[in-house]
């Protein structure tokens, strides 16, 4: 409306001067406005930026952690000043956004020479809004008759706009297009390095190691590594488990403890839900929990693990009790021990230059971002980290020859 508004006056004011109109400022935002609304439209004018900014804030906060849920951005450190859901607070990219702010300021110096930048982001955003509108469209079953001209239409309008403001780019667009292909470019990389991790996790059946762990609960040669041994797990399946994990208790020290976890994290599509199942795989010795948590719910395993366990003792379904004779009949209640691995690259993968790159640079952003105990929301005074070799394409002849 203010638009129209600042298009009508300047369609009915065309050919006069600003010293015909009486006015040294000739900014169409305020010519509209009568002399005593001014200084109104000055502290509206404010307000708005005021909120528009904190838009800008608290909408970074929201995408960067729903981002991060859906694999397509590193873990950061996320606070939650209120018990309100959905009220979060991302300590990193508000640094980011006040280096970026200034690095804008330092480059243009006056506002007047981010227009060029400003116009072009505005037009970029309304394409992309057009696509996912077209997604939304498609995914609600809308029929093509009226999705087809509903969206040619507005990408037809948008994309004129785009090509009009092109030659934008060389003054000052390209600023916009350098910080899009820089965020851009971490999510391509954290997601393509996801995927190769996946695809080289090996996965294995619970139930074919299922007898060897309860002998080995039962082992008294073996020194005991923890009351309660807990392991974080991406297997999707309840009868499934990575065989890191196995080799993590079998053959890498082997590892006894008088009950076995398996916990695993499902991050839904939903934005609130909190709820568990759980998975009895041998009584009193192997037990899954998986989570099930909203892509806008904290990440509070610590917590969440010691209400499973609270519910589990109170229905009578496992002794938490120590196993110590001396702690069990003063009822002390035993540890609990988590185990989480980092990869790294081994010098043994044979990979293709592109995938070297993507994994390398992967692994840089892992180091530079939050840590896997506090993406959990884990006591670091209960979390073990081992190293875990990734290979990529080990190489499958060596050509080696015994000599006599």
């Amino acid at each position: 409306m203010n638009y129209f508004g600042q298009g009508a006056y300047l369609i009915h004011h065309e050919g006069e001067t600003l010293q015909t109109l009486g006015c040294s400022n000739g900014n169409p935002f305020y010519l509209i406005m009568a002399d005593w609304f001014q200084p109104i439209g000055i502290v509206i004018a404010t307000l708005a930026a005021v909120i528009a900014s904190q838009a800008l804030i608290s909408s970074s906060f929201t995408l960067i952690n729903e981002a991060m849920r859906l694999n397509l951005w590193p873990k950061v450190k996320i606070k939650y000043p209120t018990e309100l859901k959905g009220q979060l607070y991302i300590p990193s990219i508000n640094w980011l956004l006040l280096l970026g702010c200034i690095g804008v300021v330092l480059h243009f110096e006056e506002s007047s020479n981010m227009e060029h930048a400003y116009g072009l982001a505005i037009i970029l955003c309304m394409i992309m809004t057009t696509i996912l509108l077209n997604f939304y469209l498609i995914m609600k079953r809308v029929k093509l008759y009226f999705i087809i001209p509903l969206i040619a239409i507005y990408l037809a309008i948008e994309f004129s706009f785009l090509f009009a403001n092109l030659k934008k780019f060389s003054h000052g667009g390209y600023v916009t297009i350098l910080i899009a292909l820089i965020l851009i470019s971490i999510m391509i990389i954290w997601f393509l390095a996801k995927k190769i991790n996946k695809s080289y996790t090996k996965i294995v059946k619970i139930e074919d190691y299922k007898k060897v762990l309860v002998e080995l609960s039962a082992d008294l040669s073996i020194p005991k590594y923890a009351t309660h041994l807990v392991y974080m797990t991406n297997a999707g399946k309840v009868d499934e488990i990575e065989e890191k994990v196995i080799y993590s208790i079998l053959r890498n020290r082997p590892k006894r403890a008088d009950i076995y976890w398996f916990v695993h994290v499902n991050i839904l599509s939903v934005p609130y839900r909190t709820d568990y199942k759980l998975t009895e795989i041998a009584k009193d010795d192997l037990y899954r929990v998986d989570f099930n948590l909203g892509f806008r719910e904290p990440t509070k395993i610590n917590l969440m693990f010691r209400e499973v366990i609270k519910d589990m003792v109170k229905n009578g379904e496992v002794d938490v009790t120590s196993r110590y004779e001396s702690l069990n009949k003063n009822n002390i209640i035993g540890d609990f021990k988590f185990v989480l691995s980092e990869k790294f690259l081994s010098n043994d993968s044979d990979i293709k230059w592109h995938e070297k790159l993507i994994m390398n640079t992967y692994f840089l952003l892992k180091k530079l971002s939050l840590s896997e105990e506090s993406a959990f929301g884990l006591d670091s005074s209960s979390v073990k980290i081992e190293k875990y070799p990734m290979v990529l394409h080990p190489p499958e002849n060596l050509s080696l020859t015994r000599l006599s």
